[in-house]
């Protein structure tokens, strides 16, 4: 286990908690009055992690292998990188017990009727596209701009807003919980704080990212959605320092494996160990390059099979086979805003609907839909395997 010193741990505030829950028993309002703690996070925007060397060499090698992904990538363009957009924004919201099938959240973002986890799971990922695109300028508008994406989670009456009440993790009170946030009127200047840090450049970025994202999570700033827009933030730390420029190594995937040890070292991080989430984090960028290269030889499979429908590869074709690649749910008026006339993109649509590379869906709103079953079915193998340890597939 690597040793980091000289990171101070949360503070505590006292406190007491009286408000009884009508739907509890008597024994479970007895429980959760009494006396709690407030954490009270350290103030960290000018400090300076003591990491160890051995761990900084691990991180500084997974920040060049996603360099050297995003440089390898960008040939691929547009398309994939929407897709490893998708692919983070299903992991991360996996890890908060948020699942749903690639082609329910496809349809969801359509606007189909999908079951409330697809639809939440498409709203993170606009969150992400909001990470990536206020990269250059982290700061306490550009997380909210990111919530607001999010729809505030389960919350959306608070999309976008920072938090006016106490919450907490675990149990049925701040009494009986297993963490409480600070207090409400400290979140303001502690996200200040973070973002002075986050926007930092002389830190070691992996390194930054992870510390960055406990700090978040440690404030918790919203009512809900903490989770996800805190590893959105770890996006637009690593668009930001250019570890990944072009492409959104989906960090989140990785953390799948063992979300355990990742809930592990938000505690020793709570406690004045950096060590652990770093460890965590360096992991899951490496698992989540592996995974990402076998997504990308998936998806190069399909586009290729699309442009050999037709003798001959037409500008319409070749724009057709991005979005098919990007896109696993579309419509023909998504398609018409790339420039291709109405008519030839029906033509192309019905042509890959006959050879099976796209399927029609019912209706929704009265538009017709498409679905793209090789890009789902691609979607789909990637979240199993983000789940496992080892990548067989590799």
């Amino acid at each position: 286990m690597s040793l980091v010193r000289a990171w101070p741990g949360v503070g505590y505030l006292e406190s007491s908690w009286h408000v009884d829950d009508p739907a509890a028993s008597r024994r479970q309002r007895a429980l959760n009055r009494g006396s709690f703690r407030f954490a009270v996070p350290a103030v960290i925007a000018d400090l300076e992690p003591a990491v160890d060397p051995t761990l900084v060499v691990e991180a500084d090698e997974v920040c060049a292998e996603m360099r050297a992904f995003d440089a390898d990538s960008v040939s691929w363009g547009v398309p994939f990188a929407s897709v490893l957009l998708r692919t983070e924004s299903a992991s991360s919201s996996q890890i908060e017990n948020l699942t749903a099938g690639a082609r329910a959240i496809a349809l969801a973002s359509l606007g189909a009727r999908a079951g409330a986890n697809a639809v939440m799971i498409a709203a993170n990922t606009d969150a992400m596209r909001a990470a990536v695109e206020l990269a250059d300028r982290i700061s306490p508008n550009t997380i909210r701009a990111m919530h607001e994406r999010l729809n505030g989670g389960d919350d959306p009456a608070n999309a976008g807003r920072f938090r006016d009440q106490t919450v907490w993790i675990g149990g049925r009170s701040p009494v009986t919980a297993s963490f409480v946030a600070p207090p409400h009127e400290q979140v303001e200047a502690a996200i200040d704080d973070l973002c002075r840090f986050s926007r930092r450049t002389d830190l070691q970025a992996m390194v930054q990212a992870a510390i960055a994202h406990a700090q978040f999570e440690t404030i918790h700033p919203f009512t809900d959605g903490n989770g996800r827009t805190g590893r959105a933030l770890v996006s637009s730390i690593l668009r930001h320092r250019g570890v990944s420029s072009r492409m959104t190594v989906p960090i989140s995937s990785g953390l799948l494996a063992d979300t355990g040890e990742y809930f592990a070292a938000m505690t020793a991080y709570r406690g004045g160990d950096i060590g652990p989430i770093v460890e965590s984090f360096v992991e899951a960028g490496r698992r989540a390059i592996v995974n990402a290269s076998i997504l990308r030889s998936d998806v190069e499979d399909l586009r290729g099979r699309i442009l050999a429908t037709a003798e001959r590869r037409t500008a319409n074709l070749v724009k057709v086979a991005d979005f098919c690649s990007a896109e696993p749910a579309l419509t023909a008026d998504m398609v018409a805003e790339l420039g291709v006339p109405t008519a030839s993109v029906y033509r192309i649509l019905d042509r890959l609907a006959e050879r099976g590379l796209i399927r029609v869906e019912k209706p929704i709103g009265g538009v017709k839909a498409w679905t793209v079953p090789d890009l789902l079915a691609a979607l789909d193998r990637f979240a199993e395997r983000a789940g496992r340890r080892t990548f067989r597939d590799a």
